[in-house]
Formats: C-alpha cells, sequence, structure tokens
C-alpha cells in the first residue's frame, strides 16, 4: 500500500473517531434510569448485607439444636484423688457431644431471627421503592426544567423587543419612561429565572449521573416519559392496596411478630430443658488411677439425656416481663403505622384530585393564550396591531407554558407518591 493510502485511511479513521465522538449520547429512558440506579445503589447493597446479617443470626441461633462436637486434652498436677480441674477422670483422649432437643426460650430466639430476616428482607424493597421515587423525580424534574429553560430562552428575545420598541416609543415620546423600566424589569426577571433554572439543571444532572453511574462529563439527553395512566380507583380500594404492598405496614408485622415469638419463648422458661449428651473417653493411669478402682477400664462412653428442671429462676420472670412490654410496644407501633398509613393514601388521593384540577385549569389557561396570540398575530399581518402586542402576547403564551409544565410535574410527583402508597411502582418498569 503506497504513503498516499496509508495517509488517506489514517484520514478517514480519525475523521470517524472525531465523529463518534462528536455525535450525542443515546436519549436515557426513564426505564434505563432506574434499572442503572438500582445498580449503582449504595444504599440497596447495604440493604442486601443486612438481610445477609439477620439470615446469618438465624443459623446462630438455630445452631443450639444441631449436633455439637468437641475434643481437648490438658494436664494437671494432683494430689489425692487423680481428677481433672473439670472433675473428670484423666484421659488420654475424650469426645462430648452436646445437642438441645427442648429449650422454649432459645426456640423463640429462632422464630424471632426468622422473622427478622423476612423484616430485613421487606427492607430491600423499601429501600428499592426509595430508590425508584428518587430517581423518577429527578429524571421527570430534569425534563421539566429543560422544557422551562426553552420557553424562558425564547421569552427572553421576545421580552428584549418589547424593551426596544418600547425604548423608541419613549423617545418618540409616545410611552413614558416608566414604561420602558417596566419592560426592563420584566427582562431582567426572566434572565433570573433562567441562571436559576440552569444551576437547577446542573444540580439535577449531578444528582441523576451520581444515582445511575454514568461518567461526570457525560452530557444526559432524556427520553420523552409519560408516567402510566392515573387510577381512577376509590379511596377504599386504594387503602386495601397500600395494606397489601407497604413495606413499612410490613415490617411492622414482621417485628411484632419476632417480638411475639420472643415472648412465647420466654414464657416456655418454667418449663424444663432437654439435652442429648454423649461422651467417649480412652482414661490414663497419670497418678496411679488406675489403683483407685478395683477394675480399671480403658474406653468409656456415656450416652444420655441431661433434663434440667427449673425450681426458682428470678431471670425468667424478668425476661418475660421485658418480652412483654417489647411486644406492647410493637402492637401499639403497628397500630399507629396502619393508622398513619390510611391517612396518607387519603390525604395523596385528594392531592391526585386535587392535581388534576389545577392541570385541567393551567391547560385551558394556556389555551387560551394560545388564541390571544394567535388572534394578534393575524391582526398583526393585517396591520391591525403592532409588534409589541405580538410580543407581548407571545410572553403572555410562555408564562402559561411555564405555569403549566410546573403544574404538570406537580401532578406527576402526586401520582408518584400514591404510586409508592399503593405498590405500584412496578408500572415503570415496563
Amino acid at each position: 500500500m503506497s504513503k498516499r493510502n496509508v495517509l488517506a485511511v489514517a484520514v478517514l479513521v480519525l475523521a470517524g473517531a472525531a465523529a463518534a465522538v462528536a455525535a450525542p449520547p443515546n436519549p436515557l429512558t426513564l426505564k434505563e434510569a432506574i434499572e442503572m440506579a438500582l445498580q449503582n445503589s449504595g444504599s440497596m447493597a447495604v440493604a442486601r448485607i443486612r438481610a445477609q446479617v439477620a439470615q446469618q443470626q438465624t443459623r446462630v441461633n438455630r445452631s443450639v439444636f444441631s449436633p455439637n462436637l468437641f475434643t481437648g486434652t490438658g494436664a494437671a498436677y494432683t494430689y489425692g484423688f487423680p481428677s481433672t480441674p473439670g472433675g473428670q477422670a484423666p484421659s488420654v483422649f475424650n469426645l462430648s457431644y452436646t445437642q438441645t432437643i427442648f429449650n422454649p426460650p432459645a426456640k423463640g430466639a429462632v422464630k424471632a431471627a426468622q422473622a427478622r430476616t423476612e423484616e430485613q428482607r421487606v427492607a430491600i424493597n423499601a429501600t428499592r421503592d426509595d430508590v425508584i421515587v428518587r430517581v423518577t423525580s429527578a429524571f421527570l424534574e430534569l425534563d421539566e426544567v429543560r422544557h422551562s429553560l426553552d420557553l424562558l430562552r425564547q421569552e427572553r428575545v421576545s421580552a428584549q423587543k418589547v424593551l426596544d420598541i418600547t425604548n423608541d416609543r419613549v423617545k418618540a415620546g409616545l410611552e413614558l419612561p416608566i414604561d420602558a423600566t417596566e419592560a426592563e424589569l420584566t427582562r431582567a426577571k426572566i434572565e433570573e429565572q433562567i441562571i436559576s433554572l440552569e444551576g437547577r439543571e446542573e444540580v439535577l444532572g449531578d444528582d441523576l449521573r451520581t444515582m445511575t453511574g454514568l461518567p461526570d462529563n457525560m452530557p444526559i439527553v432524556l427520553a420523552p416519559v409519560k408516567l402510566p395512566p392515573e387510577t381512577d380507583l376509590p379511596a377504599a380500594q386504594l387503602l386495601t392496596l397500600a395494606i397489601a404492598n407497604s413495606p413499612d405496614l410490613r415490617q411492622a408485622e414482621m417485628e411484632r411478630q419476632a417480638r411475639l415469638d420472643e415472648l412465647k419463648g420466654q414464657r416456655g422458661g418454667y418449663w424444663p430443658a432437654v439435652d442429648l449428651v454423649g461422651q467417649y473417653m480412652v482414661l490414663s493411669k497419670i497418678n496411679n488411677y488406675d489403683q483407685y478402682f478395683r477394675t480399671f477400664q480403658r474406653n468409656n462412653l456415656n450416652v444420655g439425656v441431661q433434663v434440667q428442671i427449673p425450681i426458682f429462676r428470678s431471670r425468667t420472670t424478668a425476661a418475660i416481663a421485658l418480652a412483654s412490654s417489647q411486644y406492647q410496644e410493637a402492637e401499639l407501633e403497628l397500630g399507629n403505622q396502619r393508622r398513619a398509613l390510611e391517612i396518607q393514601v387519603r390525604q395523596e388521593a385528594r392531592q391526585s384530585r386535587e392535581q388534576d384540577a389545577a392541570r385541567e385549569v393551567a391547560r385551558l389557561e394556556l389555551k387560551l393564550a394560545q388564541e390571544k396570540l394567535a388572534i394578534a398575530q393575524s391582526q398583526f399581518n393585517q396591520g391591525k396591531a403592532t409588534l409589541a402586542t405580538v410580543e407581548q402576547d407571545r410572553l403572555d403564551e410562555s408564562e402559561k407554558w411555564l405555569n403549566y409544565l410546573q403544574v404538570n410535574f406537580n401532578g406527576q410527583k402526586a401520582q408518584l407518591q400514591l404510586m409508592r402508597t399503593t405498590g405500584q411502582l412496578a408500572d415503570l418498569m415496563r
């Protein structure tokens, strides 16, 4: 290949690379943002670890009812009866076996740990809902802010035209200087809104990159988003959905169950505890141990059941009182959670209806402003209206657009919160 061909290929490769760098990124959909945020979420990782910790705690509590084998050795000086410091006969090798068969307090602790393991699994779902709500809110607000900025930049152009026309009319003696000041103030307010929204856009972009794990310098292009249709279910059915799907309520129920299991277990502390025990020893003749007995048998095996019958245990009474108080606390907390959920569902359903009404009013105001602008534009084309009148109507239309976008975003937030409360956030992933 000639040098000229090599140079041409290199130029094409560099041009392709430059085009790839300059090409805008693919639009980010809401579903993709949620999936990336769930994978990148540190709070989700912590929730999963807590569930694992609770599961391992259950295994630790349950190990009491599993076989346990022990062995060991040691040496000691004795004078008199040749026993070990533990009171047993001296041995070369020993093997002990223990397994709890019946112990109500320990059994209650196992059941309580199982309930708390389930509680931590539910906490994962609650954390997942938090992540979905945060990333969806940031996504929707960033989309609303960008649309608002587009409108404000157009509005700034119209405001500047109105100001220029007003200044000319003031110089011609057709307007008062105060009119020019008002036009200048209008333009300054628009500029202030643009600066504020540009700052908000930067903050929301950084938040979205942090939650999704996107590179810091990567621009975010949002795909059009539309939330699922709003539910028109009555408040009673919404409450039923909320009770069935609320992670907070489910966690409170699991905690109450754990406290109840602990209480039942402590009440069983008055019953005997039964353990299966066994021991095998190879005895030693250390310190003339064989001379203390008429016959000496080196290999010894003991297997049986050990029963401990409590006669008086002050700790059991105190433990029952503590567990009873903790259960009452959990019962009251569950009732409070249920009542709070009922109030929350009613409030959110009412807010959703209010936002729907506000959205309809904003839509009609925008429609009216657009019709006025169309009339003014038609009159201007016929020479019956001034450019200042057209631009002023254009400013009014932009203001109504901004108001509609804000009201629509508020309605989306209310709908999103109601979806979370009623367990319908999964619809956003479809």
